[in-house]
């Protein structure tokens, strides 16, 4: 009696550590399905599902041919290659091709297997490389971040080889419309989950930290829980709009002018509004980045130092307050921490959707970029419509900064006090 080769001992084991680790959300649906698609939070498990999905079947089949389509390249080598729950971190060496450099290839970005299987791996903002290239199975990460949807095209144009041709999407949810057409799609089983169901491989001070930052947000619900949240009917502003345009701070060019906008509230009790404070410039082209929100709630000299303080650590140009509420307190408060800081009061005559209109076509052109994320502001703008019942503190903060940079400037904005 023979004995089995060693790689078909390590499949072995490959196999059953997978059903030993995962849970049975994890593992790969049973049917006649075309498309698995997980849609889940961050931290939920989704780079190694697709990982050991694509590994198993690769080892199981042959001679088969599997591709792995990222945001990036960059996507590619550091997470679902190389990364802690990637391919080339699970799967056994002697599954791979033997001979010098024949087993894995990051710069031709394929692992060759011993049994002649081929993983093959793509970046989807290059759709015209999946052109020509045939598949038996397919797995596509983040696609929800994936700069051109026309790379998912591409890649069903070639998944065709054998009886039964498949692909997993792994990604965290975002309404735009690709991941809208892959739930609708008829032949799909759609797998959720949250962050906190893969709890037990997180730290309680990550689970922690996560839960005070954004437990409660619209941002929480899809980057935790994996909620596909859709725009609101009639808000101003749009996840996308504002998801396209967002910047790193290595990104933002020198800035012509900065500015330092306050929406004050007077009072200082629990049932008080957050005071606004929003700090934005404009560089030579006319584009507008938002580079802090350093809002609170406190007491007028609280949030009258914090304003300073971000006047002078941002080097700005002009502190702008709202004094529709607080009159000439506002000044003079925040001329008790900084007599010479150059400051501009205005008072708001028109309606909220009045005066934000204008800002918000700023961000459907494109000009307005934030530096990093702002979960308290970007919940703010994406629910606020004519019907909202809320005073949006942060979001009035934020127009009055880029009204500002608009007048000053020169940039064309009708007005809107």
């Amino acid at each position: 009696m023979s004995l089995p080769e060693p790689s078909h001992l390590a499949h072995s084991t490959l196999y059953s550590d997978w059903l030993k680790m995962a849970r049975p959300q994890q593992l790969t649906p049973k049917g006649d399905w075309g498309l698995w698609l997980i849609l889940a939070g961050r931290g939920w498990g989704k780079t190694m599902v697709g990982a050991f999905d694509t590994m198993i079947y690769a080892l199981n089949n042959p001679e088969s041919r599997c591709a792995v389509v990222t945001p990036t390249f960059g996507d590619l080598r550091r997470v679902a290659f190389e990364g802690v729950s990637g391919i080339m971190n699970w799967i056994p060496q002697e599954c791979l091709l033997k001979g010098r450099g024949q087993g894995y290839s990051s710069s031709a970005a394929e692992i060759r297997l011993y049994n002649g299987s081929i993983i093959q791996g793509f970046a989807a903002i290059e759709p015209k490389r999946l052109r020509g290239p045939q598949f038996h199975r397919a797995w596509c990460d983040e696609v929800a971040a994936w700069q051109y949807p026309e790379a998912f095209d591409q890649l069903m144009f070639g998944l065709r080889l054998g009886d039964n041709p498949q692909c997993v999407v792994t990604t965290t949810p975002a309404p735009n419309k690709l991941t809208k057409s892959l739930i609708k799609r008829t032949n799909t089983v759609v797998t959720r989950g949250s962050t906190f169901d893969n709890a037990q491989n997180l730290s309680d001070t990550a689970i922690q930290q996560l839960k005070e930052k954004y437990e409660g947000t619209r941002m929480g619900r899809q980057e935790l829980y994996g909620e596909l949240l859709e725009d609101i009917e009639g808000a101003l502003w749009s996840w996308n709009m504002i998801e396209e345009a967002r910047v790193k701070p290595e990104q933002v060019p020198d800035l012509k002018r900065i500015v330092v906008a306050v929406d004050p509230a007077v009072t200082n009790t629990e049932s008080s509004d957050e005071t606004g404070i929003i700090v934005a410039g404009i560089c030579a082209n006319k584009n507008f980045y938002v580079l802090q929100d350093k809002s609170l709630r406190g007491s007028p000299d609280t949030w009258a130092r914090e304003a300073v303080h971000a006047f002078q650590s941002n080097n700005a140009d002009r502190l702008v307050a709202e004094v529709n509420n607080g009159g000439d307190l506002v000044e003079r408060v925040i001329r008790t921490i900084d007599r010479q800081v150059p400051y501009t009061a205005v008072r708001a005559s028109r309606g909220k959707i009045v005066r934000a209109e204008p800002i918000a076509a700023l961000y459907e052109q494109g000009k307005v970029h934030h530096v990093g994320e702002f979960k308290e502001l970007e919940d703010q703008l994406t629910t606020f419509s004519p019907d909202g019942k809320k005073s949006p503190d942060r979001l009035d903060a934020l127009v009055w900064a880029l009204t500002d940079l608009t007048q000053r400037t020169g940039q064309a904005i009708w007005r809107i006090s």
